[in-house]
């Protein structure tokens, strides 16, 4: 029988990355499929506060292990901003273009161009809770390069690499990302817990 988590998003996207990540061995559930439509609050001032309080709601709530994550784009010059607001930077219900117009404009002038993109993942697992870290770094480019991906990607170039997120594709993101990073973590967790209870 397949272990059953939650992972607490409606995020289509995210969903299928992780799913596919895990493997068969887990089934992965969203929050449709507990037909819970609550926009739960994401009040704490840190990601890795953000992304457990959602498990812990899950938890909480219908008694089942679950995990969620928060993911932020940490750039040096902004003094990390827009960090854990990186979703609603230029307001509430702000759009991906609205946010990186922002972002553009406060590094207008700005020499040092370094951010990196960090992804924090907090698992509830048997009443214990356990965090997992992904980091990527690179720059701020000064113009929208690529059509792929979401959110701040066409104006990011990872490490390495001179294309930005957007140009790369998402086959190239979702191997090297920051979340990919946490999920394989997470992963290895989950294998290994697995593994002990067979």
């Amino acid at each position: 029988m397949k272990q059953k988590i939650v992972f607490a998003t409606n995020n289509l996207y995210k969903l299928k990355e992780v799913s596919q990540i895990l493997g068969d061995k887990i089934e992965v559930l969203s929050l449709k499929d507990l037909h819970c439509d609550v926009d739960i609050p994401e009040t704490a001032d840190t990601l890795e506060g953000n992304a457990l309080l959602k498990a812990q709601y899950i938890n909480k709530n219908y008694g089942l292990d679950a995990f969620a994550d928060d993911t932020g784009l940490e750039i040096e010059a902004l003094n990390n901003e827009p960090g854990i607001y990186s979703a609603r930077y230029a307001g509430e219900g702000k759009s991906d273009q609205a946010n990186m117009l922002k972002v553009l404009r406060k590094l207008e002038g700005v020499g040092n161009r370094n951010a990196r993109f960090r992804t924090v993942i907090a698992l509830i697992m048997d009443c214990k809770t356990h965090l997992f870290e992904g980091v990527i770094k690179g720059t701020i480019i000064g113009e929208k390069r690529g059509e792929a991906g979401f959110g701040y990607d066409p104006i990011f170039v990872p490490e390495g690499y001179d294309k930005t997120f957007a140009e790369l594709g998402n086959d190239i993101k979702n191997d090297i990302s920051h979340r990919a990073k946490a999920v394989k973590e997470l992963s290895d967790f989950l294998t290994a817990k697995l593994h002990c209870r067979i």
